[in-house]
């Protein structure tokens, strides 16, 4: 009997990695340390249910190539453009300083200048997988650390094609002179810049004629065979696969359809990557943990502080805020998948002994284990070590709080604080805006605004604002960890202030109301309330028993849209609402069936059920018209009926 060792791993694989990824999911951790922990239970070092790796291996890398592959399609120059500032400049500063950082430590510890280069390399790379998923689950990805934070991440995985491109400089046996090195990044570069140009030439013509046929599947396989074809063609240049899939990935996510790619090549990517991430924890030798518990605990600890001092550092040039630093430094403090993948390529050239890879291997997975730890005590650390920067506030004279009274604090100079403060800039309400970004308060100064710098969670920052004499203060951040902690000093610093805060999702309302504010705004509420509001207004809802319906749902504190019943009562009184009789009116033109007939003609209340009650002409109304009254083009007709009636009546009017 014939049998498929490939098919009975991937039987093994799935079987164990289902019920791991649903505990891990429960557990609200990263799916990705469920993966290495699988690869470590049936892998050569574990259970031995998968001793043969070889295969597994080829399934792994083609999950890096799709991994890499979704990392060019989600990549946008325009978007980076947008954010060139905070990527290329907090995100290089970070990368450059980690490298540097580590190459120093293992260079002094005897290591040769390639290899300590190479370490550096792997230190710099945190997780992108882990990091966005934590951020996104938590609601913070707009957040200024979650800025921040996306930002260098997406700066990371830009410097992986440069890393993998030197790599295998590194690890030649020769001594990798400035001229060798920069003759070995020329061809590379111009190979890369040819596979680019000429994909980029032929692929949108394909794509455009595959999507022309409306065949998902076809879809399918055409961007496969561009994702692994172009990966092909690097490796065949000399570079790896991954650069090519890479550089795939860019090609399509300038063409419109590139959603629509994402939707379809999910699955494949998570297949394969999950692969990869289980073939690495396969590698994992649990005795070498057993064997040196304290010092491998030690060494964790150590590349958790060796990452996060750079980040601290490349964030707080930018930001100015300690605390936002701080958040951001411990939360990209773990070693990031790519990792992975070069220190695979790095064992493959000889960069890295295998003893050294099984430190890497179980550093590297006990600081991913470390960061939803890590994540949850961040805020909480970062406002305590605020304390201890709370000086160079003092030097911030442009407040102004100290002098107004009966005035509005806006936290958060975005969007809806922009729109707000011009507002009340027109009605001559006084007010003042605390921010962070450096560029939004330029913007606001430029514009005339009182804008100060400052962090909504200091008590001091309030006191300048005025929070003890302020009338209302407005939370318009999208921080909800800041939103929760500065209601709660608001109300403690003013007990009669009235707070409204803006939240993204209507879950939270309950919570900050319990803190302490008196309104709060859900934007998934409004995104609905809008929805509904055009639904019914296409249907001729008049405008009055739409508001009738958002203000009762308001009322009820949002209940409906969080799940909650609406009462009887309340129910009943919608429905009448919606039964009463209404006006509406129609502006007679040329083509109109009203046009040159009179009312007897027109006879409008046998033909749809509703009546003519005025005319307006020429600024003139005329009350309960005559039957014999012509009507004219340009004529105003005040209809009234039910809401079918005139729905019925309109259709009719227009012809």
């Amino acid at each position: 009997m014939n049998e498929f060792p490939l098919l009975r791993d991937i039987i093994i694989i799935l079987a164990f990695t289902l019920p791991i990824t649903f505990i891990f999911h429960k557990l609200k951790l990263p799916a990705i340390i469920g993966y290495l922990l699988t690869g470590m239970v049936i892998g050569p070092y574990g259970i031995r249910l998968i001793y043969e790796l070889n295969m597994v291996k080829m399934l792994a890398e083609i999950g890096v190539a799709l991994l890499l592959f979704t990392v060019g399609l989600e990549f946008s120059l325009t978007r980076m453009a947008r954010n060139i500032k905070t990527i290329v400049g907090s995100g290089g500063i970070q990368v450059v300083l980690t490298i540097i950082g580590a190459f120093i430590i293992f260079y002094i510890s005897g290591y040769t200048l390639q290899q300590s280069l190479f370490f550096g390399f792997l230190t710099s790379l945190s997780s992108t997988a882990i990091v966005l998923k934590m951020y996104t689950d938590r609601g913070e990805i707009d957040s200024p650390h979650g800025k921040f934070s996306v930002g260098i991440l997406l700066f990371q995985d830009l410097c992986i094609v440069p890393m993998i491109l030197l790599i295998p400089i590194l690890g030649s046996g020769e001594a990798a002179s400035p001229h060798i090195i920069i003759m070995a990044i020329l061809k590379a570069v111009i190979a890369v810049v040819f596979i680019f140009f000429a994909s980029r030439i032929l692929v949108p013509k394909l794509l455009h004629h595959i999507v022309r046929l409306k065949n998902r599947e076809s879809l399918i396989l055409f961007i496969i065979l561009i994702c692994l074809g172009t990966a092909w063609l690097t490796q065949y240049f000399g570079l790896s696969l991954a650069m090519g899939a890479f550089i795939a990935g860019l090609i399509i996510s300038e063409s419109e359809y590139s959603s629509q790619v994402v939707v379809d090549i999910l699955p494949f990517r998570d297949f394969f990557s999950s692969i990869f991430f289980i073939s690495i924890g396969m590698l994992f030798k649990i005795y070498h943990l057993i064997d040196n518990p304290i010092y491998l605990l030690f060494l964790t600890a150590s590349l958790i502080v060796l990452k996060a001092i750079p980040t601290f550092l490349s964030v707080v040039i930018f930001q100015k805020s300690p605390r936002i630093a701080f958040i951001s430094a411990l939360r990209l403090a773990q070693i990031g998948e790519f990792s992975f993948l070069l220190a695979g390529e790095g064992l493959s050239l000889q960069l890295i002994g295998n003893d050294d890879f099984q430190t890497f291997l179980i550093t590297a997975i006990l600081t991913m284990m470390a960061t939803p730890f890590l994540i949850q005590i961040s805020y909480g650390l970062s406002l305590k070590l605020q304390s201890f920067f709370s000086t160079p506030e003092k030097k911030w004279e442009e407040g102004g709080g100290e002098k107004l009274n009966d005035h509005v604090i806006i936290a958060g100079y975005g969007l809806n604080g922009k729109n707000l403060a011009q507002v009340l800039k027109e009605t001559r309400i006084h007010f003042i805006v605390i921010e962070m970004n450096a560029e939004r308060i330029e913007g606001g100064k430029s514009a005339g605004i009182p804008i100060m710098y400052g962090d909504i969670t200091s008590k001091e920052i309030l006191h300048k604002a005025g929070i003890e004499r302020a009338k209302i203060i407005v939370f318009a951040i999208s921080d909800l960890l800041s939103v929760r902690r500065s209601i709660h000093i608001a109300r403690q610093m003013n007990p009669h202030i009235h707070i409204i805060a803006r939240t993204l999702y209507a879950s939270e309302v309950e919570e900050l109301n319990s803190l302490g504010a008196n309104q709060v705004i859900p934007m998934d509420f409004e995104t609905s309330v809008e929805i509904f509001s055009r639904v019914l207004k296409e249907y001729r809802i008049p405008g009055n028993i739409i508001n009738q319906y958002v203000n009762m749902i308001r009322m009820d504190g949002y209940g409906m849209l969080r799940g909650l019943s609406l009462s009887q009562e309340k129910l009943k009184d919608l429905y009448k609402y919606l039964l009463m009789s209404t006006i509406e009116s129609y502006l007679v033109v040329k083509d109109s069936t009203a046009n040159k007939k009179s009312l007897k003609e027109l006879d409008l209340r046998h033909n749809t059920g509703a009546v003519i009650i005025s005319i307006v002409r020429k600024d003139e109304v005329k009350v309960n018209p005559d039957p014999d009254l012509k009507i004219e083009t340009g004529d105003l007709l005040i209809l009234l009926g039910s809401h079918a009636q005139l729905d019925k009546a309109l259709n009719y009017l227009g012809g």
